[in-house]
């Protein structure tokens, strides 16, 4: 299987690592000085489960790849409808596209069913901008469950999780999931093939989109922001109002609002990263996780008067810091 992931950030060059490690032909796109430490030391990753090291192919021209069977789209979903030079030298008719992003993607109602069937999410697809990119039917849904950080230059460091669910928009298992699935696992990580990804996506979501704003507005930590009683039921609205819409599309979460608050308090002192995104000075990831919800709660008729107040202010936060 050929890979090129797009995008060899902290995930990125730790899905290539592994996808390496397990014989894969994986070639990873980067630029500046993480490029020409991966090209002289190949990518070094540490990790609690053992250090190795993967000499992956790395560059900055797509085009010296050439097509491939797979692409790895690690880059932030807000990058996305601008990433067309780049990934098109990467297809051929039948690339599968393996998007490991938070929040809503563009292809959701991309053969969903139902009443919305085809409906275009407009906040993550503005006039349909990312789809001319990114075919929804190249789209290999993925949820990431693991926890990777930038050492230094080809440096990854892995802390914790090792979980990629992975899901057709369709809800079938297909090969091309079950191939990427099994490479993965050869490489040490777990890649469940999900029946119906939106339900990881929804509960991954459920942190997401009340942590991540919070806490650029607050420049707080987890437990901070979990320890802080106003802002801890600020919070729990934000989950409730947030499962009404996934329930109202059909999707179940099947974890309590408490339990996800009490896992958020033992990961600590962590700092989110749309706050890590706010303190480098990098645009806010927020139209994913937060302006998408608002809008299919529009489509849904589902009330949300808090989703919509923080988005209003974190969207302010977005725009002045991108000023």
């Amino acid at each position: 299987m050929k890979v090129a992931v797009l995008g060899a950030g902290a995930i990125g060059a730790y899905v290539g690592a592994a996808l390496h490690r397990a014989g894969a032909d994986v070639h990873l796109i980067a630029r500046g000085p993480h490029l020409a430490a991966m090209r002289q030391h190949g990518v070094r990753v540490l990790s609690p489960r053992g250090d190795f090291t993967a000499r992956a192919g790395a560059t900055d021209d797509p085009a010296a790849i050439g097509p491939v069977d797979l692409v790895f789209l690690g880059l932030k979903a807000n990058s996305y409808a601008a990433c067309g030079p780049l990934i098109e030298p990467l297809l051929h008719s039948t690339t599968a596209v393996v998007a490991a992003q938070n929040g809503i993607p563009w292809w959701y109602f991309h053969r969903h069913g139902g009443p919305h069937d085809g409906h275009r999410v407009e906040s993550v697809d503005p006039d349909g901008a990312v789809s001319a990119v990114l075919a929804p039917e190249r789209a290999v849904g993925c949820v990431v469950y693991a926890a990777t950080e930038l050492a230094g230059p080809g440096v990854v460091r892995h802390l914790e999780g090792t979980r990629f669910s992975i899901g057709e928009p369709d809800r079938t298992i297909s090969a091309r999931c079950r191939v990427f699935s099994e490479a993965m696992a050869a490489g040490g990580l777990k890649c469940p093939v999900e029946p119906d990804l939106r339900n990881d996506i929804w509960l991954k979501l459920l942190g997401n989109i009340s942590f991540n704003p919070i806490s650029a507005l607050a420049r707080a930590t987890m437990r901070q922001m979990c320890l802080h009683g106003g802002t801890r039921r600020v919070i729990e609205i934000m989950m409730t109002e947030t499962l009404a819409v996934a329930e109202a599309l059909g999707c179940e979460v099947g974890v309590s609002i408490e339990r996800r608050l009490a896992g958020a308090e033992r990961v600590g002192d962590h700092r989110t990263s749309t706050l890590q995104d706010l303190e480098r000075g990098k645009p806010l990831e927020l139209d994913v996780l937060l302006a998408a919800v608002v809008e299919l709660a529009e489509i849904t008729g589902v009330e949300v008067p808090t989703l919509r107040t923080v988005h209003a202010i974190s969207d302010l936060l977005a725009l002045r810091s991108a000023a």
